[in-house]
């Protein structure tokens, strides 16, 4: 980490933006895709995870360079819209679809629909018959084999993604239980933040047999195959970042290999956070600091309700995501540091025991590789504090790409009630007939 981003000091955007802030360097966002773009079979399809971060700014960065857009919820449907990606170059998929997202696809405003249980084809069909739309329809696979390799593994036990592979080799023609729609191929997602290019290797060989073998039960075209992706990156002490010139020399050839036996077919493959999660720095102020029976802390403006993912969701030990001092030069009394938020928890610990310079009130603090799964994953409403601005520095010049909550944001959605002589059904009711506003916010809650 340095203390500045594009020759633009990170005191100053932390001076001109406030702090807690997202800063995400456009440059290291273009490398990423860039860098992989450049190695990996030309036929190979990427599809930008946007649950990573949905910030529109960077789907559009992510769009022009050439990513299609993967996304999970009308949210992010409609930021894809935003950013400029065109419904055939946009994939829907989700365990938990609503009504209104099934319709969305139905229209065709996704021009890849990506279903996961039985009962989501069934319902799919029926939506597709009504608006006459294309059921262009990818089933994702949850496979009888499982990933090795994985940070989490997602497919190969009893899981709410997809359908099991023996349940859909028992499943019959697939145009004669869904008529209306066109069976496509299948999706297979195995596991994220996979570092060993040889497991991502055999996951793909695996997964492109599998999809043979399906398509043909299901006498169905294999037009598509999603291999997911997983791709990982390093954050802690002992990992190394995947050797992109490795993985392609692995990867390329079973990619040849089938799209020798299938000329027509499209390869698809998905990843999140491995491209935005190296451009992404969490920058917080230290406001107070202190010690607790022999332990030194620093108290940040923000913390885990921005970045829950620096807590180690699914480890049993508390690891450190990549931590500096960005505001000034210090190398003296280097000492095992504490970094807490604001938060009312002994869970908000950004930091544990991080060898830092002695850090003094003002000081900023950097939480590295940081742009992926950041506020989006993040409990931003506990303690009602919001969400933190983020920026994205591109070409040299730094855009601020989200506004910080302010508190009129965070209350407006709320509603008072009027309590006075408020007895029983009557006094329900008269909430109920208090207009759309009333009936918003009870619906809200």
């Amino acid at each position: 980490m340095t203390f500045e981003i594009q020759n633009l000091s990170v005191r100053d955007l932390a001076d001109r933006f406030g702090t807690p802030l997202y800063l995400y360097d456009g440059d290291v966002l273009a490398g990423q895709y860039q860098g992989l773009r450049a190695r990996l079979h030309g036929d190979v399809e990427i599809f930008y995870s946007m649950k990573a971060n949905p910030n529109v700014a960077v789907c559009q960065l992510l769009h022009r360079l050439g990513a299609r857009a993967e996304v999970s919820s009308m949210v992010e449907l409609v930021t894809a819209q935003r950013a400029g990606v065109p419904a055939d170059e946009i994939m829907f998929l989700g365990p938990g679809k609503s009504e209104e997202e099934l319709a969305a696809c139905a229209r065709g405003e996704a021009g890849l629909f990506v279903a996961e249980s039985f009962g989501e084809l069934d319902r799919y069909d029926a939506m597709v018959a009504e608006a006459g739309g294309h059921g262009r329809t990818l089933i994702r696979v949850n496979p009888a084999f499982s990933v090795k390799g994985a940070g989490l593994t997602m497919g190969g036990k009893a899981r709410q993604f997809g359908i099991d592979e023996d349940q859909l080799m028992r499943s019959g023609p697939a145009a004669e239980r869904w008529p209306h729609l066109r069976i496509a191929g299948v999706q297979a997602y195995m596991g994220t933040r996979i570092l060993q290019e040889a497991a991502v290797v055999a996951d793909t060989t695996q997964i492109m047999a599998m999809a043979e073998r399906i398509t043909a039960a299901l006498g169905c075209a294999l037009d598509v195959v999603d291999v997911g992706g997983g791709l990982g990156i390093a954050y802690f002490e002992g990992e190394r970042d995947l050797d992109v010139d490795v993985l392609a020399a692995g990867l390329n050839p079973v990619v040849d290999d089938f799209r020798r036996r299938h000329p027509h077919t499209r390869v698809l493959m998905e990843l999140g956070r491995y491209l935005t999660a190296p451009a992404g720095t969490y920058v917080v102020r230290v406001r107070y600091v202190k010690d607790s029976h022999g332990e030194p802390f620093a108290v940040a403006d923000g913390g885990t309700n921005h970045h829950m993912a620096a807590v180690g969701i699914g480890s049993f030990v508390k690891r450190n995501f990549p931590v500096a001092l960005l505001s000034r030069d210090a190398a003296d009394d280097n000492r095992p540091w504490n970094i807490s938020g604001p938060l009312c928890t002994p869970n908000d610990l950004l930091v544990k025991r991080a060898v830092l310079p002695a850090l003094r009130p003002g000081d900023l603090l950097g939480i590295g590789r940081s742009g992926a799964y950041g506020p989006s994953a993040s409990p931003g409403l506990f303690l009602s504090h919001g969400f933190p601005a983020e920026v994205l520095v591109l070409d040299g010049v730094a855009h601020l790409v989200r506004r910080r909550d302010a508190v009129a944001d965070l209350i407006q959605t709320q509603f008072v009630i009027d309590l006075e002589g408020r007895t029983g059904d009557s006094g329900e009711r008269r909430h109920q007939g208090a207009g759309a506003g009333a009936g918003a916010g009870a619906a809200g809650r």
